[in-house]
């Protein structure tokens, strides 16, 4: 049984903390904030990271100063923001891969995507792209299944080692009871060189590196891994339309700080961010990445990526993906 006086005491603890934030929000920031980028500066995670930089510098009336720490697929900047002074003076500019395919693939990842961080605030979500070299002799979903069950062991996959496309390939042979081997590249370039000259079959992945060799009919597109239509290839069906209800896989990023950031900060970023999404120059600049805005509370943004770490390692650990 809990005394009267302690629970009065935990309780004026309590409302102290909450005070405490309030007070610290009011002020904030004082000094310049530091968002981590995991990976290299030029791409389009560090662009969209910087984007949000600075609408956050504008709606906060600060410094918003970009760090890029890439590495260990992400790994090296997710911790070095997960283990931070949780005052609202870090943040990681997070994505799928660094907050649910990267903890659930490295055992010495260092952090866990809910446990280590406070979400923030979603920032962006687009699909993937199902694409076959044109020398295969499939034109849908469908077909390029029947072809792979009837040659077993012989179409290949390639992607980057670790990414999210490789994730793909797993929800792509889970779901459809196919035998496909992956191949590993250092990344999407030189796979999709070897896919363009039919060296390798197929690949999963954003539509940012696709849509280009779609176009001039040096990749054919048989369908996107997202709930809907992309609005880039309205005449590609989802595969969801295709008979694959569960395949639903989206390429986003978010803001996260480390845990334990007080709740009135967090709001305060997560309003500013928001503010900044919904604008319309923001979602011009994001639609050239092929994403679209995604604004919404912090604790929408938590449960998401909850469901999407879990969901993920379980497909890692049913497909037997490992990263050495």
């Amino acid at each position: 049984m809990i005394s009267r006086r302690r629970l009065l005491g935990a309780i004026g603890a309590a409302a102290g903390l909450i005070a405490a934030g309030d007070a610290a929000a009011q002020t904030y920031p004082s000094r310049p904030i530091r968002m981590i980028v995991p990976f290299p500066p030029g791409g389009p995670i560090d662009v969209m990271g910087r984007l949000v930089g600075d609408r956050l510098a504008s709606g906060l009336g600060g410094n918003v100063v970009i760090e890029n720490r890439p590495g260990a697929g992400a790994a090296i900047g997710s911790k070095a923001a997960a283990s931070a002074e949780p005052d609202g003076y870090t943040l990681l500019f997070g994505s799928s891969g660094s907050l649910a395919v990267t903890p659930a693939l490295y055992k010495n990842a260092g952090y866990d995507p809910v446990k280590s961080f406070a979400a923030v605030a979603a920032v962006s979500q687009g699909t993937l792209v199902l694409a076959v070299t044109p020398s295969l002799p499939v034109k849908s979903v469908a077909e390029l299944v029947a072809y792979a069950k009837a040659n077993p062991g012989k179409l290949n996959y390639g992607s980057g080692l670790g990414t999210p496309p490789h994730i793909a390939w797993g929800l792509f042979k889970l779901q459809t009871g196919t035998d496909i081997l992956y191949v590993p590249y250092q990344g999407a370039a030189p796979a999709i060189t070897d896919l363009i000259a039919g060296r390798m079959h197929m690949i999963i992945d954003a539509p940012g590196v696709l849509l280009g060799h779609v176009a001039d009919g040096r990749l054919r597109a048989l369908a996107v891994t997202s709930p809907k239509r992309s609005a880039d290839l309205p005449d590609i069906p989802t595969m969801v339309e295709s008979g694959y209800p569960d395949f639903l896989m989206t390429f986003w990023t978010g803001v996260v700080a480390p845990a334990g950031t007080p709740e009135p900060l967090l709001a305060r970023i997560n309003a500013a961010i928001n503010d900044g999404l919904r604008s319309a120059e923001m979602k011009q600049r994001l639609a050239q990445f092929q994403v679209e805005p995604q604004p919404g509370s912090p604790q929408d943004f938590a449960a998401f990526i909850a469901a999407e770490a879990k969901k993920w390692a379980d497909v890692i650990h049913a497909a037997g993906i490992k990263v050495e």
